[in-house]
């Protein structure tokens, strides 16, 4: 049952999952993540960095322990109630994931409308983060008509406009070059100052390193390292 005044966002206990072909992608995991957070994953691929994030969006249920997101109990929760946690999250991953025959207003709305927003409220809100992403003026447009980072700013538009509390990354500047990667960055700490929780799975080392945030790393599905102000810790 959700509780709208949980002050930790996400809670692991002893979390584990092994797949049916008996790999061990999450052994034993202690992760307790507080509203206001800004927290990388990082670890090489492979490490368990996946199953972390689909755990979270109960795409995959643990094979043991205990996950709270949002106040939603993910492993005891029925089928019926994983909408209305998936809805107070915003997700963002490395390939866009938006609507081809969708012009960005339209995109971002969608996200919205799904959960029967009044139009008036549509309206003022679509407008609104397109502001914050710096593409109102391009609302008309459909997504083949923008470059990679202009695609990544429609998507994080589409993620904030239901205010989650909660933004979950994968791997969000992962196709993106170091100007426009930066770019985007900039966008989410602006978000997170606002006070909305990131949690975003990256490879981007001088991300990492430069933003100084809390980093967890990941290895051989066990949390290795979690660093207030960390850095990414691996060659790449």
């Amino acid at each position: 049952m959700k509780s709208p005044t949980e002050i930790n966002v996400i809670k692991m206990k002893s979390i584990s999952k092994v797949y049916d072909n008996g790999a061990v992608a999450l052994d034993n995991v202690d992760i307790t993540i507080r509203r206001g957070e800004f927290v990388f994953i990082v670890g090489s691929s492979g490490a368990g960095k996946s199953t972390f994030v689909k755990l979270l969006l109960r795409e995959i249920m643990p094979t043991s322990g205990h996950l709270l997101v949002n106040g939603y109990n993910v492993k005891k929760m029925p089928n019926r109630e994983i909408p209305y946690l998936r809805r107070s999250l915003g997700v963002i991953f490395q390939d866009y994931r938006l609507l081809p025959n969708k012009t960005v207003y339209e995109n971002v709305a969608f996200a919205m409308r799904v959960i029967e927003s009044p139009r008036r409220l549509i309206l003022r809100s679509v407008n609104s983060v397109l502001d914050v992403v710096g593409l109102r003026d391009k609302y008309k447009c459909f997504p083949s008509q923008l470059s990679g980072g202009e695609q990544q700013r429609v998507a994080i538009a589409r993620a904030i406009v239901n205010n989650p509390a909660l933004i979950i990354a994968d791997e969000p500047t992962g196709n993106l070059d170091p100007e426009t990667s930066w770019e985007i960055m900039d966008i989410f700490q602006r978000i997170n100052a606002a006070g909305t929780t990131i949690v975003m799975a990256t490879h981007d080392k001088m991300i990492v390193d430069t933003m100084q945030k809390r980093v967890l790393a990941i290895e051989d599905g066990r949390i290795v390292r979690d660093e207030a102000s960390g850095g990414y810790g691996y060659e790449v």
